[in-house]
C-alpha cells in the first residue's frame, strides 16, 4: 500500500505512511504472498493449477453509502460489495487491493473503517496486500482476487432454457435499509439497516454451487437488472413468480406492500446471489446452503422466449449508476 503524496512531498501532508502501518499492515493470513503492504508492488503466487477471479470496485460517499454512516460500517461495506462478485463465480477469495481517497486524515475514523474492513478481512480469509492512499473526496476502490478450479467458475452465460431461477436470503432489504436510514434509524442491528449497511457476501453458498449451478451473478443492481444480465448472456428469456419472492423481515412494515415488491425487484444491494439451476440439481443444491443456514427459493424459470414476464409494467430495471444515488443524498 502506498502513498501518492511520496511523489509530491508536502510538509504540511504528514503521516500517510504512518497511518498507513498503523491501520492496514497486517501480516499475511495465508502464504502465497510474496512481497505485501509497503513496495512499489504486490507479488503473489496463486495455488498452481486455479484460475484468478479478479474484481474491481468502487464506492464514493454520497451516492453508494450515507457521508455520515458509521466509519466501521463503510469498513465492512466496501469490502463486502466487492467480495460479492467472487461469490457469484464461486471462487474462493484470497487477496484484496485498496485505494483510499480522504478528505481528511483523521485518526479516529480511519481507526474505526480498519477494523470494520479487517475484521470481514478475517472472516473471509482474505489478506489486504497493497493499495494507496490519497486527498480529496472519500471514495473507496477495492479489487478482490479469488480462485476457482478451471472450468468451474459460475457465469452469466451458463444458463439454459427451462432451468428453474432462485435466489439466496431475501430480498429488498437493500432499499428498505436505505429508507429506514433516511428515517433516522441508526441501530445497525435492525436487520433492514444491517442489510444495507453490512451485507453479507454469499462466498460459502457461490462456492457450495460450483458444478450445480448453470449461471450465477449478484444482485447488485436489483433482481430484475441482473436477471436482464443472465438473460442477455445466455440469449433468454424468463417467467417470473412475483408471489414466491422471499421478502425481508420487516420490509413490508417499513415500505408498505407496493413498494416492498419494488424493493425487492429493482432496489439493488442485495449482495444475494442468483442462480439458474438445472431440474436434476435443484434437490442437491437446496441440500448444501441448508447445511449453511442460507435458504434457497424458487423464483421463476428460464425459457427460450425473450423478454422478462411476470411482473408489473410500472417497474423500473434498476440501479443506474448515472441515474438516482444509493445513499439517498446528492449525488
Amino acid at each position: 500500500m502506498s502513498s501518492s503524496a511520496s511523489k509530491r512531498p508536502n510538509p504540511r501532508r504528514p503521516g500517510e505512511f504512518e497511518l498507513i502501518a498503523r491501520h492496514f499492515t497486517r501480516k499475511p493470513r495465508h502464504p502465497g504472498v510474496v512481497v505485501g503492504v509497503g513496495d512499489d508492488c504486490t507479488l503473489l503466487s496463486p495455488t498452481p493449477g486455479y484460475q484468478l477471479a479478479v474484481s474491481v470496485d468502487t464506492s464514493v460517499a454520497g451516492v453508494h453509502f450515507p457521508l455520515d454512516a458509521p466509519a466501521q460500517a463503510i469498513g465492512h461495506r466496501v469490502l463486502a460489495v466487492s467480495l460479492s462478485d467472487l461469490a457469484a463465480v464461486g471462487a474462493r477469495p484470497r487477496w484484496c487491493l485498496m485505494s483510499l481517497t480522504l478528505s481528511d486524515a483523521n485518526d479516529d475514523w480511519l481507526a474505526a473503517f480498519a477494523r470494520g474492513f479487517d475484521a470481514l478481512c478475517r472472516r473471509s480469509q482474505v489478506d489486504l496486500v497493497g493499495g494507496d492512499v490519497t486527498k480529496g473526496q472519500l471514495a473507496v476502490g477495492v479489487t478482490v482476487h479469488g480462485e476457482v478450479p478451471p472450468g468451474e467458475a459460475l457465469l452469466r452465460s451458463g444458463a439454459r432454457a427451462g432451468d428453474a431461477l432462485f435466489v439466496t436470503g431475501c430480498l429488498g432489504g437493500g432499499q428498505g435499509g436505505l429508507k429506514a436510514w433516511q428515517a433516522g434509524e441508526r441501530d445497525l442491528a435492525h436487520p433492514l439497516l444491517a442489510a444495507y449497511l453490512l451485507p453479507e457476501p454469499r462466498l460459502a453458498a457461490g462456492q457450495a454451487l460450483r458444478g450445480l449451478a448453470s449461471a450465477a451473478i449478484d444482485i447488485s443492481d436489483g433482481l430484475l437488472a441482473d436477471l436482464g444480465h443472465i438473460c442477455h448472456a445466455s440469449q433468454l428469456g424468463a417467467e417470473l413468480d412475483e408471489t414466491a419472492l422471499p421478502l425481508c423481515e420487516g420490509l413490508v412494515e417499513c415500505l408498505g406492500e407496493k413498494d416492498a415488491m419494488r424493493a425487492a425487484l429493482t432496489g439493488g444491494d442485495e449482495y444475494e446471489l442468483l442462480v439458474s439451476l438445472p431440474k436434476a440439481a435443484q434437490k442437491e443444491a437446496r441440500e448444501r446452503l441448508s447445511v449453511l443456514g442460507l435458504s434457497l427459493t424458487r423464483i421463476g424459470v428460464l425459457s427460450s422466449r425473450p423478454g422478462i414476464r411476470g411482473v408489473s409494467a410500472s417497474h423500473a430495471p434498476g440501479w443506474q449508476h448515472f441515474g438516482t444515488d444509493r445513499s439517498g443524498e446528492a449525488s
